[in-house]
């Protein structure tokens, strides 16, 4: 039993130490004396045959690194490709003569490659092409994804040895839609009241104030002319003055409610090519100096308004990944700053920067910020305006609310340019008047345009329209 085993087992031994030896289709390269021998390509890893029509007494290769040959016959020579690049082989005759000089190129396996090619991107119109010791890819792929990983699995076969010549196809330019929205809702109620009595000579006895009106002058301009007191804001103001006895009184009473809605509302739109950054700016530059060498002022100016930044990466068919930094800012006047002689104002912006991804069409809203600022404030003279009713004469309440709310919602949108004569200007919808129009007539403007512009001009924008607050 034991002999059979062992003869079993040195049958696959001899077995597989013929296959290793045996070169499977490989290709054949026939040299001809006194013939011109064209190149020896050898696919890395894969073996090619040569043989010569004489017999040969010693052969060589320039560069052993990059082919490793043996002899089959003395006619024949097993070549071996190991790495990509370029190497001579020599053939020589018995008696020294030279029988030919074949050139070697190894080249990587693109057969095996193609192959992968097709498993992973089916359907892709992609060439495959092999130059010096590298891969040369060309043709037209239909996404930039599918373009990235055709480049990886090349890398993979040729590392840093590979030429793109690819093309994308399909549309690569994104119109963005953006729709800034914020609306801004302030309400401010104040009460306060003063009081001062004094003598018919002249001489004041006292007072007492809360809110606006605590100091003597608001006082005795009621005393003395009987006018209304000035502040900073004189709205909202009454001043009493009545005579008992000998005594006279002055009372001074401020009440104000006021109300705010401001509404800002921005549609820019921009059309950038794929991977390509686009910038939209809607506002000014406000200048701002800055100390400069030479104790010089310098001014530097600062951009606001509505602020957009975009990257679009058009991915895979119509999917669009997108690279956003979007900012509404404004001069806020209520808060200012001295310095060098110059009043600067400051800012208020708001601010997002965000990747999203959408679908040809779709929207995001990426942004949204609610805020409610709230303050109430009570000052009062002591122990008489806790008083039923009459304390409200010594009590000054304030109160204060604002409320803003920031949406910015985002359009994607893949486009194709078109015919001039396709689109419309604003300046379409005006035609200026002749001179009987305008004498005759007082028209500013001519007859309205036809087609589609002439209609968006007929619209009546008398009806409400945008936000309505509640």
């Amino acid at each position: 039993m034991s002999i059979r085993i062992l003869l079993t087992a040195t049958a696959l031994g001899i077995a597989l130490g013929s296959s290793a030896l045996v070169p499977v289709a490989a290709e054949t390269l026939r040299v001809m004396t006194g013939a011109r021998t064209s190149a020896l390509l050898v696919p890395m890893n894969r073996a090619v045959v040569v043989e010569s029509d004489v017999p040969f007494a010693e052969l060589s290769i320039a560069n052993p690194g990059i082919a490793d040959i043996s002899t089959l016959s003395e006619t024949s020579i097993y070549v071996l490709g190991k790495a990509p690049g370029r190497t001579t082989l020599t053939l020589l005759s018995a008696d020294g003569k030279l029988i030919a000089n074949v050139d070697v190129q190894v080249t990587p396996d693109v057969a095996e490659f193609k192959e992968r090619l097709r498993q992973i991107l089916p359907g892709e119109n992609i060439e495959v092409r092999t130059a010096n010791d590298g891969i040369v890819l060309s043709g037209t792929v239909s996404s930039t994804v599918k373009l990235d990983r055709a480049l990886d699995l090349a890398n993979r076969y040729a590392p840093d040895r590979v030429s793109n010549l690819m093309s994308v196809g399909g549309t690569q330019q994104v119109m963005l839609k953006v729709r800034f929205a914020e609306m801004q809702r302030s309400v401010a109620k104040n009460l306060g009241a003063s009081l001062g009595v004094r003598s018919n000579s002249g001489s004041v006895g006292g007072q007492i104030g809360t809110g606006s009106f605590k100091t003597q002058a608001a006082i005795n301009n009621v005393f003395n002319n009987g006018n209304f007191p000035t502040s900073n804001n004189s709205s909202g103001n009454l001043g009493l003055g009545f005579t008992a006895g000998s005594l006279e009184f002055a009372v001074l009473i401020e009440a104000l409610e006021s109300k705010g809605v401001v509404r800002t509302l921005a549609e820019p739109n921009l059309t950038a090519l794929s991977g390509q950054e686009a910038k939209f700016l809607a506002g000014g530059e406000y200048p701002i100096p800055v100390a400069g060498g030479d104790n010089g002022i310098t001014i530097e100016y600062k951009p606001f308004g509505v602020e957009l930044n975009f990257t679009p990466v058009v991915v895979d068919g119509d999917i669009i990944n997108l690279t956003m930094n979007a900012a509404v800012s404004s001069i806020d006047n209520t808060i200012t700053l001295e310095s060098g002689g110059f009043t600067i104002n400051a800012f208020r912006r708001r601010e997002t920067s965000t990747t999203v991804e959408m679908r040809d069409g779709e929207s995001f809203a990426v942004a949204g910020l609610l805020q409610d600022d709230f303050r109430n404030l009570n000052d009062q003279v002591p122990w008489l305006g806790d008083v039923p009713v009459l304390g409200a004469l010594f009590r000054s309440a304030e109160y204060q609310r604002a409320q803003s709310e920031l949406v910015i919602i985002v359009s994607a949108h893949l486009v194709t340019p078109t015919r001039g004569e396709a689109l419309a200007l604003p300046t379409d919808r005006v035609r200026l008047p002749t001179e009987k129009e305008l004498f005759l007539f007082g028209k500013v403007q001519g007859r309205q345009a036809t087609g589609a512009a002439g209609e968006v001009a007929r619209q009546d924008f008398g009806s409400p329209y945008g936000y309505v607050m509640e």
